[in-house]
């Protein structure tokens, strides 16, 4: 059960940063770092689906209560850091995409239905 525990929380983290770089793309103009904000989406992306083929087999959902549980990590983990770089002068970071952006990356990994 640790073991478990640990990978939902590296599936979590991973997901967390593939959104971060999703939303932080859509509110940057400069072409480079679009490119590079993509980039790392597509890497945190990939780790995180590696880890999601740990946690249980695709074919069969998670548990609500693990669902509602890595949900919510990830949204607080995402709002945690987006709220960090609008502090440190990010502009155009819409927050309020969070979760619809988190349900989506879920969504696409099966663990939300």
């Amino acid at each position: 059960m640790q073991n478990r525990n640990k990978i939902i929380d590296l599936f979590a983290a991973n997901i967390a940063t593939a959104v971060v770089h999703e939303i932080l793309e859509e509110a940057i103009d400069d072409e480079n770092l679009r490119k590079h904000y993509d980039k790392e989406f597509q890497n945190s992306f990939s780790i995180a689906k590696k880890y999601r083929e740990n946690l249980n087999p695709i074919d069969r959902p998670l548990p609500t209560e693990d669902q509602d549980q890595i949900k919510d990590k990830i949204i607080a983990k995402v709002k945690n850091e987006l709220s960090l770089r609008i502090k440190k002068g990010y502009n155009n970071v819409d927050l309020n995409k969070v979760e619809s952006y988190t349900k989506k990356m879920l969504g696409k990994l099966k663990i939300l239905q």
